[in-house]
C-alpha cells in the first residue's frame, strides 16, 4: 500500500484518533445530557442549549485567543467565511438530529452506530466527487469500493445486532442509560 501524506510525521494521525475518541464520546454524553435534564419534552433542547455554550467557549474563544497569540489579521475572506459557517450549521444541524433521535427512541449505542458508519461514506463519496481522483471516477480501485460496503454492512450489523442491555431500573441521575422511546429513562 503506497501512501503520501503531506504535513510534519505522523502528528494528523494523533488528532485523527483524537477526534475518534471525542466523537466517539459524543453520543453518549449527549444522551446522558438530554437525560440528567429530567424533562421529557425539553430535555433534548435544554441539552442542545448546553451543546451550543460548549461550542461558544472551545470554537469561539479558544480559536480567538490563539489568533491573537499568533498575532493572526482578522481579515477572513467571505468564501472561507461562507463555507465555514455552513459547517458549522452542518455541525449544529447534525447534533440536534442526533439528539431528535434520541428523543424519538433511538438509543445511543443504534443512533450513533448508524450516524458514525454512514457520514464517513457521506463524506469519501462526495469528497470524491468534488475532488476526482487522477484520472477520473474510472480510476476507483476496488479496495475503495469495498471498503464503503464494509463501512455500510458494519453499521448495519451493528444496530442489528447490538447486544441487548441488562434489564435493571437506572435513576435520571445514572448516565449512560437507555432510553424507553418517550426521551425519559424506564
Amino acid at each position: 500500500m503506497s501512501t503520501s501524506y503531506s504535513g510534519a510525521g505522523w502528528s494528523w494521525l494523533f488528532f485523527s484518533l483524537a477526534t475518534v475518541g471525542t466523537w466517539g464520546l459524543y453520543g453518549i454524553f449527549l444522551h446522558s445530557g438530554q437525560m440528567a435534564m429530567s424533562d421529557a419534552t425539553n430535555g433534548r433542547y435544554k441539552a442542545f442549549l448546553f451543546v451550543g455554550i460548549a461550542y461558544l467557549l472551545t470554537a469561539v474563544i479558544a480559536p480567538l485567543v490563539i489568533l491573537f497569540r499568533n498575532g493572526a489579521t482578522l481579515e477572513f475572506p467571505a468564501k472561507g467565511v461562507a463555507l465555514s459557517l455552513v459547517a458549522g450549521i452542518l455541525g449544529a444541524a447534525g447534533a440536534f438530529c442526533a439528539l431528535a433521535a434520541f428523543g424519538a427512541g433511538g438509543s445511543p449505542s443504534v443512533v450513533m452506530s448508524i450516524i458514525f458508519a454512514g457520514a464517513p461514506i457521506i463524506n469519501a463519496v462526495v469528497a470524491m466527487l468534488l475532488n476526482p481522483p487522477t484520472g477520473g471516477l474510472s480510476n476507483i480501485r476496488l479496495p475503495f469500493v469495498l471498503g464503503i460496503l464494509l463501512a455500510a454492512l458494519g453499521g448495519f450489523m451493528v444496530t442489528a445486532y447490538k447486544p441487548t442491555p441488562a434489564t435493571k431500573t437506572p435513576s435520571v441521575d445514572t448516565p449512560f442509560s437507555e432510553t424507553t422511546g418517550d426521551g425519559m429513562q424506564p
